[in-house]
């Protein structure tokens, strides 16, 4: 669930990679539409510049002038220099002292700013700049006039200053003009990008797709699952290490398996042939515990350790044995309806640990359960119970209703120290013991392994941990009817 959580609140390979060519894209179509952008507004308004500038100085020193300058003279100035106005109308202002004029009866004049004309003033060569007035360019220039030749030095100034007002309207709509087109032209651009996108997308993405399904599949047991390698890139070289490490991994887990069914054969082999003469052991040791009594103390307890020894390793053998069986695979269930509390009670009765063990088993709970199994399942934790905890060691049984049906849950607790927080991972494990140092045991160090082997193999679990006030408890929970057989009622 949390797996599936995260694929949704974030993007896949695929996407980012689309979205990183497309913001590629953008970038580098903003960055060229922004330099172009750039160039052709300089470009535009440059030649609008240079061209007003250039006429408005060809118009001022193509006009004579008669000192001193009247009103009436000052305003013929005004209309003989505004009408030849270049790329646009003018509208041009003199000044003469105290005396202003104009071309137009529209007032331009506050478009002027006191910098252009305290730069005009110094220089006779004039001065120019650009303004924007209530969102409106214009283009405003100042020059004074001159007395004598253009081109000729020296010159004299007459105190007459021309101003001209150019709107660059035309020139601001052709740029906007511009970057209309160019953002029309983006959305377009940005389709037309999408489709390199997906190809080059498909083209990184079908080794991944591959590496992924390859994974799943070796994931699922299929170790002979190879990646058909193209090209000679980085993806290459990744399918290549791949497949070596899937032919590796192959390899290491065919001689895994092979030394574990040698082992699994070799332990089974040895339990089968050491039952003949165990059993002859038996049969020995049986005949020397009834004459014990009339030997010497020495030779008696000599054969009561030969005989408690005996018992052990062929508890061990017979312990090997159900284990081989559980390893091949070969352990089967002979079912039968029982009452599990009645057979609960037959398993103390037959071991003589009815004083021994406090049981809760109430009437009426029935299950399909093979009765030989669940007998060891049963024997296996009260006697770890009698071992290694201490009194009282209690068996209760109860049914729960789960998701998936009823469950009969049958728990054994001791009042022992229970079991240690770093034993708890181990305590089903083959041999485990709990204490290092402890070689021997009373039993063969497989009894909870089986009893795991055989709770799984009804359908159920089995799980132990510690009770509120001390002690071990383990809890096995088991269907009614095992898998399958639930179908064929």
């Amino acid at each position: 669930m949390i797996r599936a959580r995260l694929r949704v609140g974030r993007l896949g390979l695929r996407a980012r990679l689309i979205a990183a060519f497309l913001l590629v894209a953008v970038i580098a179509a903003g960055t060229t539409a922004t330099l172009i952008y750039q160039e052709a507004r300089s470009a535009i308004l440059q030649q609008a510049q240079d061209t007003a500038v250039a006429q408005l100085r060809d118009q001022i020193g193509a006009q004579t002038v008669a000192l001193p300058m009247s009103r009436t003279s000052l305003r013929e100035l005004s209309l003989a220099v505004g009408r030849q106005g270049k790329p646009h109308p003018w509208y041009v202002f003199a000044e003469y002292g105290t005396l202003r004029a104009s071309n137009t009866g529209q007032t331009a004049s506050n478009v002027l700013t006191e910098e252009l004309r305290r730069r005009a003033r110094a220089n006779p060569h004039g001065s120019f700049q650009r303004v924007v007035k209530d969102g409106q360019p214009w283009l405003t220039m100042g020059m004074p006039v001159m007395l004598g030749e253009p081109g000729q030095t020296p010159q004299q100034p007459t105190g007459i200053m021309m101003y001209a007002v150019m709107p660059l309207t035309a020139e601001d709509d052709n740029v906007r003009a511009m970057v209309s087109a160019a953002r029309d032209g983006a959305l377009p651009a940005l389709a037309i990008a999408l489709v390199p996108a997906l190809l080059a997308a498909r083209s990184v993405l079908r080794p991944v797709r591959d590496l992924r399904r390859a994974a799943s599949s070796m994931g699922k047991g299929r170790l002979d699952t190879r990646i058909e390698v193209k090209g000679s890139d980085e993806l290459a070289d990744l399918a290549w290490t791949f497949n070596e490490s899937a032919e590796e991994l192959e390899r290491s887990v065919e001689e895994l398996q092979k030394a574990e069914a040698r082992a699994r054969r070799f332990a089974s082999d040895v339990s089968h042939e050491l039952r003949t003469p165990l059993a002859g052991m038996l049969a020995v040791t049986e005949v020397l515990d009834e004459d014990a009594g009339r030997l010497d103390p020495d030779t008696a307890a000599a054969v009561r350790l030969i005989s408690t020894e005996t018992d052990k390793l062929a508890t061990l053998v017979e312990d090997l044995m159900e284990i081989s069986r559980f390893d091949a695979r070969a352990a089967d269930l002979n079912l039968d309806e029982v009452d599990v509390a009645e057979t609960i009670a037959k398993t103390l009765q037959h071991r003589r640990w009815e004083e021994q063990v406090t049981a809760e088993l109430p009437d009426g709970i029935r299950a399909m359960l093979d009765p030989r199994r669940f007998d060891i399942v049963v024997a296996n934790l009260v006697g770890n119970a009698l071992r290694h905890g201490a009194a009282p060691v209690r068996v209760s049984l109860r049914t729960e209703e789960r998701p998936d049906g009823v469950r009969v849950v049958t728990e054994v607790s001791d009042g022992g120290p229970g079991i240690a927080p770093a034993v708890l991972p181990h305590i089903f494990d083959r041999f485990f013991k709990a204490d290092a140092a402890r070689t021997r045991s009373a039993g063969s160090g497989l009894g909870l392994a089986i009893t795991q082997e055989n709770i799984r193999l009804h359908g159920g679990t089995v799980r132990a941990g510690n009770g509120p006030g001390g002690g071990a408890v383990f809890t096995v929970e088991l269907p009614v009817r095992p898998p399958g057989e639930e179908a064929e009622a």
